[in-house]
């Protein structure tokens, strides 16, 4: 399907990648399973975070290590649908399923570390432009087409990209409530500004009057790019398939047009319903606190 017909098991499905995830999330499991009462004060973890931690593990291979990940080195669309995966879906599905114990610890932990100077960078504004600048500064054609090739700056470009979008979904998913200020509009405006921000990179991407990325249009670069997927010699792929457009359902700049489509769309869908939650929320509250200031002061009385 979609050419993976083609490639080994172990080109589609990165074992040892795979093994390395299953081993974190086994670790998970007994940390918030047998192990839970020893470090979480007996506070138990709820099914549903594991369920939530178990679910981002499973995006995030998916995305960076399973199908998802080599389709994304043959289609520029696949390529985003794997940058949304891995930045706009994962991190907060991670982030909800640990409990507030492992959170406190990593804080304490980071706290008396260097690192502490680093802090600045968890305001919500500065962790927006951060996300966002590193995410549209990768797709300038030349830093893309760069980092795809060069296989030690991919590894470090892409954790340092996932270390911003877990400090940009900081002030959103709040997995340590003392240290989230950001209520009603002022997160409604941070959603907002995250959604101007990435507008920018998906308007080039999507508008461009032709390919942009060597990556997907050139048949040798293409097959030295797919050595970060495939182990050996890859310039057989170029007698065995010819050029990326073998695996194509669509003319490169259209498939470039999709991806920027698809970004954009995955983000919309994302922020907007995360723009209603908050805004319903902060809705409620206000009604809730004007109702109680309309309360006679007996009745408040006895409410305390």
């Amino acid at each position: 399907m979609l050419g993976l017909e083609y490639f080994k098991f172990a080109d589609v499905w990165s074992p040892v990648f795979l093994a390395v995830m299953l081993l974190i999330t086994a670790g998970y499991l007994v940390l918030t399973g047998p192990l839970n009462e020893k470090f979480g004060q007996g506070k138990p973890v709820s099914a549903g975070k594991k369920v939530l931690f178990v679910l981002g593990m499973g995006v995030l291979y998916m995305a960076q290590g399973g199908p998802v990940e080599l389709l994304g080195h043959m289609m520029f669309s696949f390529h985003m649908i794997s940058m949304a995966l891995s930045y706009l879906v994962a991190p907060p599905l991670l982030m909800l399923g640990l409990p507030e114990w492992i959170w406190r610890g990593i804080s304490s932990f980071l706290g008396k570390g260097p690192l502490r100077r680093l802090k600045f960078l968890t305001h919500p504004v500065v962790a927006a432009v951060v996300f966002n600048g590193l995410f549209s500064f990768y797709h300038l054609p030349v830093v893309h087409d760069y980092v795809m090739l060069h296989f030690g700056i991919h590894r470090l470009y892409y954790i340092v990209l996932f270390i911003a979008a877990v400090l940009m979904w900081w002030t959103l998913v709040k997995p340590l409530p003392a240290h989230g200020d950001a209520q009603g509009l002022k997160k409604m405006g941070f959603i907002f500004l995250n959604m101007v921000l990435l507008t920018p990179a998906c308007g080039l991407i999507i508008f461009a009057p032709e390919t942009l990325y060597a990556t997907y249009s050139d048949p040798v670069i293409w097959s030295k790019a797919m050595g970060y997927c495939i182990p050996g010699d890859t310039s057989m792929l170029l007698d065995r398939f010819g050029g990326p457009e073998f695996f194509g359902y669509l003319e490169p700049r259209i498939d470039q047009q999709v991806g920027g489509i698809l970004m954009k769309f995955i983000q919309e869908i994302i922020f907007a319903s995360m723009l209603a939650y908050v805004f319903f929320q902060w809705y409620r509250q206000e009604n809730r606190e004007e109702e109680d200031e309309q309360l006679p002061d007996d009745l408040k009385l006895n409410q305390i």
